[in-house]
């Protein structure tokens, strides 16, 4: 019989038997069954919680499909720059948090994004020491591909004019050579290996209290990937098992490991989708090129300001990776920004695949993924759906990005910068995120710019290429079924159907039928993550 059942709620399944409903019931962790009000009502006993949904909408728990957790949940600890309006006000707060830190502390942030800064720059060491010439500060660019460094930590981190570019990396540098402070992608891994590193109670504090403001949101699962270099990755691995073993990993955690760890997981016989419905791994993380904003991604066609980005990993590397992962069961996840570095992994997939699946005994239970696929060639957008290859997209991007983009490549090519409606037309399954702590994990904030293509401000009026708009149903599909179908677990997760576990968010408002403009300011008023009541806004009875 039931332990818990709502009613009178006006309940989107993502279930075709039942894709409208008013009430459900769940007993152990899972749904029990679905229907009318009458229908649930009558499985009631005198153990069962009731509660009246009072019209509310309920969806299935979301999942934001690509997140960097470790970081997001440090970053929560350290000082935050994103949406402040002006390399001024950055600096500001530099300042300010530079008289607070004691010895040997450095100023850690992150989350400063310079295109609709008045100044139109970055910021470089000559800001940063102005105001903290003593205290080592560093400061990563929203996109983690970029960072910022001042004249105490390029010392620490033995960068000076002498220091080469490393491979597939940029240390900025001034008209007399010397560096500006600012690193581009592999250049940032000097400064990783000095950074003082946080305690484990540090990181397992952080983490719970991470879990508890996704559950604020209506998340009851992330897909993670680690944020930069292998130590972090292997960090959010221990924390995530240590959280699992005390019984506070309420969140179902499908975790990615560096690709560089693949021959150690090969040799241990692990695969894709080891572990529990709360801790499974994922596949590797590979990366073809950078970021926009860095100017790394990798592109067909100069940028406007020159260059054209840089492979991050050889394409042959990467194809002997994907081969050998695949026939070890272990699916791949390529993150991919530019049209040159998507269309460069489709060939490798193109080649690899067809053989590995008619050759490998052991299969990947998952299937292979793209991240991000932000600019890309009209002839390529359909090739996703054909290899059967996941499109992890992140839409909450675009709000950044509008006043970025056409300044980096130009109108033209602009108007296949995420192509959403052009991939799922072409067949390929939508898997939502946000990228977090690239962007606001916020996942009304993702659906609200995957339906409308504007910023929160509503700029601009219509829509960015608003021929590539996701319907409100398809946007949520991107946010349950889609991330399911990319774990290989649609049987047991993606949506409110009997025998599946029992994860779901009830909203403030119907998000079907508001206008789309008032989607983002969407906020849950419970979430339920296997059967238990984890966020309860106190608006039900």
């Amino acid at each position: 019989m039931p332990d818990l059942i709502l009613l009178n709620g006006q309940i989107w399944s993502q279930d075709l038997a039942m894709p409208a409903a008013t009430a459900v019931a769940i007993r152990d962790g899972r749904f029990l069954a679905v229907g009318s009000d009458d229908d649930i009502r009558s499985l009631r006993t005198s153990r069962s919680l009731v509660i009246d949904l009072d019209g509310h909408r309920v969806l299935p728990g979301l999942t934001d499909a690509h997140f960097h957790f470790r970081g997001w949940a440090m970053s929560r600890t350290r000082l935050r720059l994103a949406g402040l309006p002006s390399l001024a006000a950055v600096v500001d707060a530099v300042a300010a948090a530079a008289e607070d830190t004691q010895p040997a502390q450095w100023v850690r942030g992150q989350g400063w994004n310079e295109t609709n800064w008045p100044e139109q720059r970055f910021p470089t060491r000559h800001d940063l020491d102005a105001v903290a010439a003593d205290v080592p500060v560093y400061l990563l660019r929203s996109d983690l591909h970029l960072a910022v460094a001042n004249s105490a930590v390029l010392r620490l981190a033995g960068i000076d004019a002498a220091t080469p570019d490393p491979p597939a990396g940029v240390i900025d540098r001034d008209a007399a050579g010397q560096p500006t402070g600012v690193l581009r992608d592999e250049a940032m891994k000097r400064v990783d290996a000095v950074i003082p590193r946080s305690t484990e109670a540090e990181v397992d504090a952080a983490m719970r209290d991470a879990i508890a403001e996704m559950h604020r949101l209506g998340l009851t699962g992330v897909h993670d990937f680690r944020s930069t270099g292998i130590t972090e990755g292997q960090t959010a691995w221990a924390t995530w098992q240590r959280l699992w073993a005390r019984g506070e990993l309420n969140l179902r955690v499908w975790s990615h490991i560096a690709g560089d760890a693949l021959d150690g997981a090969i040799d241990l016989g692990l695969r894709t989708g080891f572990g529990d419905d709360r801790l499974r791994m994922g596949g590797i993380k590979l990366f073809a090129d950078g970021s926009l904003g860095a100017r790394t991604a990798w592109m067909l066609d100069p940028y406007r300001d020159g260059g054209a980005g840089l492979p991050v990993v050889p394409m042959d590397v990467i194809a002997d990776k994907v081969e050998r992962a695949h026939e070890a069961g272990i699916s791949v996840a390529i993150h991919a920004i530019g049209d040159r570095a998507i269309r460069e992994l489709l060939d490798v997939f193109s080649e690899v695949l067809p053989r590995a699946r008619a050759s490998a005994a052991t299969q990947p239970s998952a299937p292979h993924r793209i991240e991000h696929v932000q600019h890309s060639h009209p002839e390529d957008l359909r090739r996703l759906g054909e290899l059967d290859l996941v499109a992890s997209v992140q839409p909450i991007h675009m709000e950044d990005d509008i006043g970025l983009v056409e300044r980096a490549i130009g109108e033209e090519r602009a108007r296949w910068t995420y192509a959403f409606r052009t991939l799922l037309e072409g067949g390929a399954v939508l898997a939502l995120g946000s990228d977090c702590p690239v962007a606001s994990p916020n996942p009304f904030e993702g659906l609200h710019a995957a339906v409308t293509r504007q910023r929160l401000n509503d700029h601009p009026a219509g829509g960015w290429h608003p021929e590539q708009r996701l319907t409100v149903a398809e946007a949520v599909a991107g946010y349950t079924a889609g991330p399911a179908y990319a774990t290989g677990l649609s049987d047991r997760l993606g949506s409110i159907t009997p025998g599946k576990l029992a994860d779901l968010v009830v909203l403030d408002r119907d998000i079907f039928a508001v206008p789309p403009a008032e989607i983002a300011g969407t906020r849950p008023v419970m979430t339920i993550f296997d059967g238990v009541i984890v966020h309860d806004a106190g608006k039900l009875a």
